[in-house]
């Protein structure tokens, strides 16, 4: 009778173990493929050209149980690798959906490029991967980064989109008005600097997380065990165009363009505003006001609306499931 406080404090032991920073030194290394990272379903590739470069776009291609014949099409954010979308893919897939989610190029499995990202590349990427799969049109739901290119893939081929689903999305303002410009070299400089820890305190305050820490360290090592690879530094300068990408091609002044159905679904508590620190100080609290804007840009569209959920940050469909779920099947129902 006496054994149960000594196996309650192994158990304790071997959490607060399980939770404790991990080293650079400890890690595993992943390629900058993410090649050791395992993803939900299998994992497919494109081969691409952008710019002269020879590329591969990975994705999942997930069939439903029951087809309903219509497909969505998930994109992911930028902090993120498109395994994310796991909860999201067994809702679609149990409601008859065929889902597609890829990695853009730069980005979780798919190839780092050297240059510059662009959006009209990564929106023409998508579509070449739906002319692949021969999918006609699809619904695209798309998650902070992955709306700025969502809105950017409904102006440029408005054939291909049904309805738009931007689960909150960053790019509601224009952040050039707000922040300067910030070299390359200074940002790389920054980013290789941040710290396992770092970065989660840094995900933690500006996507206001409410996840438990054990579902935010897969977002920790897909990031961070990249270090060990011989590649890093590319992976890096790729993932610093992605944040000078947000920066230079603002989509803003295009959402109240957009002719689909539309719902934006927000987390009342998200105040996420990429280069906020480098804002001037009086300009700060300024930014990110995401909830209000999107409902003032809703009321600006032909077919859109805006729905708030409390006590929600930036990942909304992680820390609001049932909700989310809900808002989400039942829009893509409605014709």
């Amino acid at each position: 009778m006496k054994r149960r406080p000594l196996i309650t404090a192994l158990l304790g032991a071997l959490l607060v173990f399980s939770l404790a920073p991990v080293s650079a030194a400890e890690r595993e290394p992943y390629g900058i493929g993410l090649e050791g990272f395992p993803y939900p379903y299998p994992v497919q590739m494109l081969p691409l050209v952008n710019d002269g470069e020879q590329l591969r776009m990975a994705y999942m291609d997930v069939a439903p149980a029951q087809p309903n014949g219509r497909t969505v099409v998930l994109l992911h954010g930028r902090n993120f690798p498109s395994s994310y979308w796991a909860p999201v893919i067994k809702t679609l897939t149990g409601a008859g959906y065929r889902v597609v989610v890829p990695d853009q190029v730069g980005f979780g499995k798919s190839s780092k490029p050297q240059g510059d990202l662009h959006f009209d590349n990564l929106a023409r990427n998508t579509v070449m991967l739906l002319d692949h799969l021969q999918i006609a049109s699809a619904d695209i739901v798309a998650h902070s980064l992955g709306g700025m290119l969502a809105v950017r893939i409904a102006r440029a081929y408005p054939d291909r989109v049904n309805h738009l689903v931007l689960t909150a999305p960053i790019g509601l303002e224009d952040y050039r008005l707000y922040v300067p410009p910030t070299p390359t070299e200074k940002i790389l400089e920054t980013e290789d600097k941040l710290t396992a820890e770092g970065y989660r305190k840094q995900l933690e305050t500006n996507y206001a997380l409410k996840l438990p820490p054990d579902q935010v360290t897969p977002f920790i090592d897909a990031r961070f065990n990249i270090k060990g690879s011989a590649e890093y530094p590319r992976w890096l300068r790729a993932f610093v165009a992605s944040a000078q990408l947000i920066y230079r091609e603002p989509v803003a002044h295009e959402i109240p363009l957009i002719s689909q159905p539309t719902l934006f679904v927000m987390g009342a508590d998200d105040h996420n505003a990429p280069g906020r620190p480098n804002a001037p100080e009086a300009l700060r609290p300024k930014m990110g006001q995401n909830a209000d804007l999107a409902k003032a840009l809703a009321a600006k569209m032909p077919n859109a609306r805006a729905e708030v959920i409390p006590n929600t940050g930036h990942l909304v469909f992680l820390e609001a499931p049932v909700k989310y779920d809900e808002l989400l099947l039942g829009f893509l129902a409605s014709r």
